[in-house]
């Protein structure tokens, strides 16, 4: 069976970006990438985490 899978896009704000990427993470959230936000400022995390669906 395939996973199949849940994504999310979070801002980053530089100063906390530990403390978001590990609260999303303890929450099943795997981090995909992470790019410059769409203005061209701040960044922006994609996340992914199985939905438990087949």
């Amino acid at each position: 069976m395939a996973t199949t899978w849940e994504y999310a896009t979070i801002p980053l704000i530089i100063h906390n970006t530990k403390a978001v990427l590990d609260q999303w993470g303890a929450d099943g959230w795997e981090l995909v990438q992470v790019v410059t936000g769409p203005d061209g400022n701040g960044l922006v995390a994609y996340l992914k985490r199985p939905t438990g669906e087949a």
